[in-house]
């Protein structure tokens, strides 16, 4: 469940978990090309939390209303 919703620039950053409990974050193609498939413009953040080696979602980027834009986040971090 999305814990912050908030507008970045032509994005909609929708946070899934607290950026301060990673020790890495990034944005692989690979998290991109799955989550094009829900919005084209999608963006995945993707890390280890300290002290975990299992990668997660931090959070998604997407375009346009914050509505949509949290439907569609949870959808790819599903």
């Amino acid at each position: 469940m999305a814990q912050i919703v908030e507008r970045e620039d032509e994005y909609v950053h929708v946070q899934f978990r607290d950026p301060d409990a990673f020790q890495t974050v990034r944005e692989p193609n690979w998290a991109q090309w799955v989550a094009w498939s829900v919005s084209s413009s999608a963006r995945v953040r993707i890390g280890k939390e300290r002290g975990c080696e299992e990668w997660t979602v931090q959070s998604v980027l997407v375009d346009g209303e914050e509505s949509l834009a949290r439907e569609q986040a949870e959808q790819i971090a599903a």
